[in-house]
């Protein structure tokens, strides 16, 4: 059984750190690299790449909302045109980065609020998703599982790959709890390990009132600024190892 694990890293910038990628980056299979508008740097952008090169992970492009203030995390109101242009901007940026310094772009991430909103708005999906085929009809959208960015990506042929996520809550329609609420973010290293296995096995999860979604499980996501994600991801290694489960980029659909 393969698995592919990702986590969104390269979020740093000028002063400010975020997350530990160098902890991370030789356990994971698949880097979503911040594009410089919701958190990185060009300096943190070529870093990055040239740290998930090094280690033989896919480096995909991880756009957001221009929102450093709010780490790309609130909700911001595009018409399509704009939406269409951040996108092609930030991931245009890193795939011509990211081929100067030797290595290719597998897939593409959207962030924070601008994932959670194309999760559930299906014009808005199918934007992201026709900039990213015209950027590189080869490239991956990774898309929250069962939602309409899968659809939007079923629509026009681009290949995907559905994302489930080890830290964080769910609910019971299979959408993100809100970090505003009380116990969106996990943060106990065993209780992820143990929904990632879930996961992985059942393709489901538990939600947050304890009822449980079924959900493809191409891709799992780990928060590169979760607290305790070097702990996790080191850890949950060596238990996918002792379960006979080989930690790789992931398939293409």
């Amino acid at each position: 059984m393969i698995i592919d694990l990702n986590c969104d890293m390269g979020e740093s910038y000028g002063s400010k750190i975020i997350g530990n990628d160098e902890a991370i980056m030789p356990f994971i299979s698949s880097a979503n690299i911040a594009c410089g508008f919701h958190g990185g740097d060009p300096l943190t952008i070529e870093k990055t790449i040239k740290l998930a090169i090094k280690h033989g992970v896919s480096i995909g492009a991880h756009p957001g909302y221009a929102d450093k203030e709010g780490f790309g995390r609130n909700k911001m109101h595009l018409s399509l045109e704009e939406l269409r242009a951040t996108v092609l901007y930030q991931v245009g940026a890193v795939k011509g980065m990211t081929e100067a310094l030797g290595g290719k772009l597998t897939h593409v991430k959207p962030h924070g609020a601008m994932y959670n909103s194309a999760a559930g708005d299906f014009e808005m999906s199918l934007v992201i998703a026709r900039t990213i085929k015209a950027i590189d009809d080869k490239l991956i959208l990774f898309c929250l599982s069962n939602s309409e960015m899968v659809k939007a990506a079923k629509h026009i042929g681009l290949s995907f790959a559905s994302e489930v996520f080890a830290d964080r809550a769910y609910n019971n329609d299979g959408t993100l709890v809100s970090r505003n609420q009380a116990g969106a973010v996990i943060n106990d290293t065993e209780q992820m390990i143990e929904r990632v296995l879930y996961m992985i096995h059942n393709k489901g999860v538990k939600t947050i009132t304890g009822e449980i979604v079924q959900l493809e499980a191409d891709t799992i996501c780990i928060h590169g600024d979760n607290s305790s994600s070097a702990e996790f991801v080191k850890k949950l290694h060596f238990v996918l190892k002792a379960e006979g489960i080989e930690m790789k980029s992931f398939v293409k659909k």
